[in-house]
């Protein structure tokens, strides 16, 4: 890999070191196969290439194995001139009082608007580029929670490995607390502050200096070394940073192709008017915007990538589950935001390995990355080779022993089911149908979802519309979905539990509270062409409005689902009045 952070002399070959780098081709998308569950407790990097877009790559041995960092193991990072300058610049680096006009203090008040601070960073940056930068790197280490002071001096003579080990050597890990875990007041707000001031960095930077192979070259540099640190706090915040940075440069980009259409559809415009009205300077003006706004966009894509290469791949398996959890919201929001580059299967891989996490919160940020892009519509069809991969997985994981996976997990195959309804076969539906009788009522809301889009939300022809009974009343729309209601509750073969099934339905589907519909199955006689309840369909179908009725009475879940003295919510207030009417009309 190219040295991210070159002296200053050397900056167009690490340029186009990271151009190789950016440039590197996606492997093919190919046979996928199986992959072994993250079991790593260790910080481990997996092969960034690998043949097959979802082939898992070989997993690292579980003793700790350190990757080189940039600069770090390379005679050609290491300057000659070091000299003393470890020991000359030991006391400058001891720990000082922070000054309260510091970027650390500023966002860590969060008093002041973000953007005036970082353009007056900017006019300083402009003014002198080294020292408004050493600010901006002073920043992250003390983010990090780190007190140690990078002097002038050591910016100037020493690499970003040599300055983060010295950094590393004064950290103090004995207390294990730093900013983005730290309690109190003070660190209530602190993480959102500092996500908000990359952001902010960015944005106030994309029309000016984050082009000037300079300013970016040495953040990403930095983030990337610190990305690699044994020190979690370093590892933490600098993934942090990392990964919110790509989410800015995702964002810089969108703006960049929306400039680039806007100035495309200007120089055709003119390029189509007649010799005689058209203006050769403006024709001239317009090409080199566009072939500007072409190389700006080429730069960011490169910045991406690199950042890709060089941090997410190393740190979707960090050994910290809240490491990986970041790097799994962020990718998701990667491909929402910028599908053309990231909704890939060569960047899909990484959800779907991630789903086999031994941790529940990131394997709940998987799911919940998924759904977004299941629910476009034009985004859905670029997740089939994903789905075919990965859809055992995720209808397993609606068992998941995590609640909150599970529940999110259903949610994801109502998505996929919508997207496209044969994925999923039979028995995959039968295994999330079976949920709507799970103790835990938000799972079993989930799957009442998932029945209710399964079997209840079909299109009715005009025969079953139009059903009457014998005497000539009109049945109900509701009709067939009862019937099929009943049925359902009859094979599932959990006859003692109706009210499970009711409960999970109430709040989905009014069909459960149409009692005419109910009362007009058990009382008229089937109309032509209907067929008759038996015995067995009555005896279900009294069953099931026995526990509407006194659900719609009561308001009580079943017995060991939810708490058994909730509180009722006024909008269940408001209904119930309505609802109680409904039931007395009909059965008196």
């Amino acid at each position: 890999m190219a040295e991210p952070r070159p002296s200053r002399k050397s900056k167009a070959a690490a340029l186009a070191g990271l151009r190789n780098l950016s440039g590197r081709r996606q492997p093919p998308a190919a046979e996928i196969e199986e992959e072994p569950m993250n079991e790593s407790t260790e910080v481990v990097h997996p092969d960034v290439e690998s043949e097959n877009d979802f082939e898992e790559p070989k997993m690292a041995p579980r003793s700790v194995r350190k990757r080189a960092g940039p600069g770090e193991g390379s005679t050609s990072s290491r300057r000659g001139r070091r000299g003393g300058a470890r020991d000359s610049s030991r006391k400058k680096t001891q720990e000082e009082p922070e000054s309260e006009g510091s970027l650390f203090e500023i966002v860590k008040s969060g008093k002041t608007a973000l953007t005036t601070v970082i353009d007056d960073w900017i006019e300083a940056y402009k003014q002198d580029r080294d020292t408004a930068l050493l600010d901006l790197i002073q920043f992250f280490i003390h983010c990090s929670g780190c007190k140690g002071r990078i002097t002038p001096h050591m910016y100037h003579n020493m690499e970003h490995a040599e300055i983060i080990r010295k950094m590393t050597e004064e950290f103090d890990e004995e207390s294990g607390d730093y900013p983005l875990i730290m309690s109190g007041p003070q660190w209530k707000k602190f993480k959102a502050n500092f996500c908000d001031f990359i952001s902010v960095l960015v944005r106030q930077c994309q029309y000016s200096i984050i082009y000037d192979q300079y300013m970016m070259d040495n953040v990403i540099s930095l983030l990337t070394g610190l990305t690699d640190s044994q020190v979690r706090a370093f590892r933490h915040t600098s993934t942090l940073a990392s990964m919110k940075l790509m989410t800015s440069l995702v964002d810089v980009a969108l703006n960049l192709s929306i400039a680039l259409d806007h100035t495309q559809r200007q120089y055709e415009a003119e390029r189509t008017k007649s010799k005689g009205k058209q203006a050769s300077e403006r024709l001239e003006v317009l090409m080199e915007k566009r072939k500007e706004t072409e190389e700006n966009q080429e730069e960011i894509r490169h910045m991406l990538t690199y950042i890709f290469k060089g941090v997410f791949v190393h740190r979707y398996r960090d050994s910290q589950p809240e490491i990986r959890g970041i790097c799994t919201n962020e990718i998701g929001v990667w491909m929402k935001r910028y599908p053309s580059m990231f909704l890939d299967d060569s960047y899909l891989k990484y959800i779907g390995w991630t789903l086999y996490d031994r941790v529940g919160d990131v394997r709940l940020c998987c799911v919940r990355c998924l759904q977004p892009l299941y629910d476009t519509e034009e985004l859905a069809p670029k997740l089939e080779l994903f789905t075919n991969r990965f859809k055992d997985r995720i209808v397993e994981m609606t068992l998941d022993k995590e609640y909150d996976v599970a529940v999110q997990a259903v949610r994801l195959v109502i998505s996929i089911l919508k997207y496209n309804d044969t994925v999923l076969t039979d028995k995959d539906c039968e295994n999330v149908y079976e949920l709507v009788y799970s103790s835990h009522r938000g799972v079993a809301q989930a799957a009442g979802e998932f029945l209710n889009a399964k079997l209840f939300s079909r299109e009715l022809d005009d025969a079953m519309k139009n059903q009457k009974t014998k005497k000539g009343k009109k049945r109900s729309e509701n009709t067939p979905f009862i019937r099929d209601l009943v049925l359902f509750f009859i094979e599932s073969e959990l006859h003692e539990h109706g009210a499970y099934l009711v409960d999970s339905l109430w709040e989905i589907n009014d069909m459960l509270k149409d009692w005419e519909c109910m009362t007009d199955l058990l009382l008229e006689e089937p109309g032509k062409g209907e067929e008759p309840l038996d015995d067995r369909l009555e005896t279900s179908l009294i069953e099931i409005m026995v526990c509407c009725v006194k659900q719609a009475a009561t308001g009580e879940y079943p017995v060991g689902r939810g708490t058994t003295s909730r509180k009722v919510t006024n909008k269940e207030t408001r209904k119930w009045p309505k609802i109680k009417r409904s039931l007395r009309s009909t059965l008196l």
